[in-house]
This record gives structure tokens, sequence and C-alpha cells, in this order.
């Protein structure tokens, strides 16, 4: 346990004795908040307005029944949803100022998902190489404007907020290398509607993911292009000067969405083999869990994520049902040949949107290849057990995913 921990450990003890540490976390006191920065701004329509308040609403209430929050995770809570507030605040006050902005174009763009610790950050990267492609990049999905006045410190600032974080999660950049200038995952954006998965990875709230299974995505989605319209709209990039490449794993559980609000989207799924997937994403999600909550049950993280996952390999099937060399537009990535040859994956990836890959694009992704290896992340060592799974059972429950994808084994820790 680091200094920074045990610190953490006796300040929540502290806050329990003193009632700080469970003092309710409230919608409408964080959208009064919020509003009272910026009095002259809205959340938009009415209709808009209560979208907000239910979700975040939501989601308050599924932390403080359900999330066991620490006194961290209480303060990181309320500190990340005024943040998202204050976001949708600024983007209202932009789009009245300029309305042109609704306007902008967001065609073609290229997504990546697919079973999650299967190489997508790393794929991302590599495309976010080439100049002709678009990534948002981990300080726009933060602060996607610059303060009204003073410096603009918003790199900076993101890059002390992740440093923070691996004081206080010491394992997070092995398992997930992250800097605030690299492409960022597409529920960070999302999560500014509070309609997103990330929520569900960073804290136990299972009616909160009931309610947004239920509720649907498209909302998220539309939020999500709109979002891309003002960064697009910052950059002076027209329709056809740039093309868009997002990455989230969790698109799987919203192709419907996806595919209604961007109906060109090039669709990258990349695969890999189940139980290889499991124990790293249980283990991830320990660890960011872990500084946000008093109690984690590593075996209860196991199932949920084994579970999660299943549903999203069987969304992935009805996506294409004829497999991975099927006529269904979507390319299909297997991770062992991206980790033996990515600049191979990458040339044929290319080749299969009909997209041009020039010479300074790829010299650039060598680079990259080679100035990271393994694709920046440690040599870590995942064994299911430690999440209460069994290999046999988890082969059993993914047969018709690999088998769909003509997936091959690999290797399991002893």
């Amino acid at each position: 346990m680091t200094i920074e921990t045990r610190i953490l450990c006796l300040a929540d003890r502290l806050s329990v004795a003193t009632g700080l540490g469970t003092r309710a976390l409230e919608a409408d006191s964080l959208i009064d908040a919020a509003l009272s920065r910026t009095p002259d701004v809205s959340f938009g329509t009415d209709a808009d307005s209560n979208r907000v308040r239910e979700s975040l609403g939501r989601l308050c209430d599924a932390l403080d029944r359900e999330a066991g929050l620490s006194l961290v995770g209480r303060i990181a809570a309320r500190w990340d949803a005024l943040r998202c507030l204050g976001n949708l605040l600024r983007l209202r006050e932009e789009e009245r100022r300029r309305p042109e902005i609704a306007a902008v174009a967001i065609d073609q763009p290229l997504i990546i998902t697919g079973l999650p610790r299967s190489g997508t950050t790393f794929l991302h990267r590599l495309l976010d190489c080439d100049t002709a492609n678009l990534s948002p990049s981990c300080w726009q999905v933060m602060a996607p404007y610059p303060p009204r006045r003073g410096a603009d410190r918003r790199v900076r600032a993101t890059e002390r907020q992740l440093q923070s974080f691996a004081r206080m999660a010491p394992d997070f950049r092995s398992v997930h290398p992250l800097s605030a200038s690299m492409p960022q995952e597409c529920t960070e954006i999302t999560a500014q509607v509070f309609q997103s998965l990330r929520y569900d990875t960073t804290f136990r709230i299972p009616s909160y993911l009931a309610w947004l299974d239920a509720e649907g995505h498209r909302d998220a989605y539309r939020f999500h292009k709109r979002f891309l319209q003002h960064l697009q709209f910052q950059r002076g990039k027209a329709a056809g000067e740039t093309r868009w490449v997002l990455k989230c794993p969790d698109h799987v559980f919203a192709l419907d969405a996806v595919r209604a609000v961007y109906p060109d989207a090039r669709i990258v799924f990349v695969h890999r083999d189940p139980p290889k997937v499991l124990a790293s994403v249980a283990r991830l999600t320990e660890i960011l869990r872990g500084p946000f909550a008093r109690v984690i049950s590593r075996e209860e993280i196991g199932h949920q994520v084994a579970a999660r996952w299943e549903q999203g390999a069987r969304a992935m099937i009805a996506a294409a049902p004829a497999g991975r060399n099927g006529g269904d537009g979507i390319f299909h990535v297997q991770y062992k040949d991206f980790a033996r040859e990515p600049l191979g994956t990458i040339k044929d990836l290319y080749s299969y949107f009909d997209m041009p890959l020039d010479e300074h694009a790829s010299s650039r992704m060598a680079a990259e290849v080679a100035d990271r290896p393994r694709g920046g992340y440690g040599a870590n060592i995942y064994n299911l057990r430690d999440h209460g799974l069994e290999l046999t059972q988890e082969r059993a429950r993914f047969l018709d995913y690999t088998a769909h994808f003509d997936i091959a084994a690999e290797a399991q820790a002893s």
C-alpha cells in the first residue's frame, strides 16, 4: 500500500466518523450549482434539461445506494458531474453564438470496437498518426473549449489529473497507458450527458446499467455527434477534409444507435480469445474502482465482466452473421494478427475501406510501433481465478463467438 493510499484510507475513516463521507449526491443541487456559474445559459429546451436531470438523477441514486463510495469516490463523482454540466452549458453558449456549428458534417467516421483489452487502444493510436485522421484527445474530451479568460492550460491540467489518479491507482498505467494528448474513448464523450457505460466500469452501479440498457443509446450518440461537431468546427475542418477515427469497445452494446446517428460509419471489429480478455478487463475494473469504493469484490467483478461481454460477443455475431470474412461492411481484426504485424493490419484496413495511405502516415505509424513495444503496456500477467472465473466454463460460454469468428485460443496463466 502506497503512502497516498494509506492517507486516503485514513481520510475515509475520518469522513465516516464525521458524516462527510455519507453526504448524498443530489442531481438537483449539482445542476443548480452548475447553473449558478453561468446564469445566462441553460441546457437547451425543457426536454433537453429534463433528460439531463433524469440521467444525472439515475446516476446519483445508483452511486449513493450501490457504489459504496469512499470519500475520494464521493468527491470525484461530484467534481466529474460538475465538469460535465459545465461542458454542457459551454456547448450551448457556443451554439448560441455560432449556430452554424449544428450544420458541421461528420462524414464516414471510422469506428473501432470489439472485445476490450484486444489492441483497440493501440490500433486507435496508430491510426491517429495519419494527419488525415482526427481523433478526440483526452484533454479535448475533458474540456472541449478553453477558459473564457486567462491562458489555455487544458493539456497541462488534464495531465495533472491523470497523474493524480495514477498516484491513487499506481497499477493503472501499466494496464492502460494514457496521457493528455492521446486519443480518448467515446464513453468519455457520452459521459457528459450521464448516459455512458464508463460509469459502470468505474463504479458498482447495477441499477444505472439496467436503466441505461432499457433506455437505449440514441440520445447519447446524438450528443456524441454534436460534441464532434464542436471539435471539428474549432479545427476549421470542412466535410471531406478529414475523417474521424473513434474507438470504444462499448460501441458493441449500441450498434443500432451508432448506425442511426452515423449511417455511413466504417466499423472495425477487433477479436481476441475471450478468457484473455476477461482476466484483463476484470483486473482493469478492479484498479479503476479501487480509489472510489470502500469495499470491492473481485469475484463479483469477474462474474459481472464475463456476463456483460457474453452479451457483447452475441451482439457482434448478430451484426456480422456471416462471420469475419462475410460481406457485412465490417473490417475484422484478429488480435494475434495485429500483435504480430500491426502495420500489415493497418494497410489491410485502409485497403478494405478504400482509404489512401501515404508514405508520411506509414512512416509515422512505423515510428510509433518502434517507440512503443507492446503498445506501451507493461508485461502484465492475469489469471481468471483471481476474479472467481474458471477457464473451462468461460471457453464454453464464448464457444459460439470463437467459432463464428474463427478465433484461436491463447495460452493462459496457470
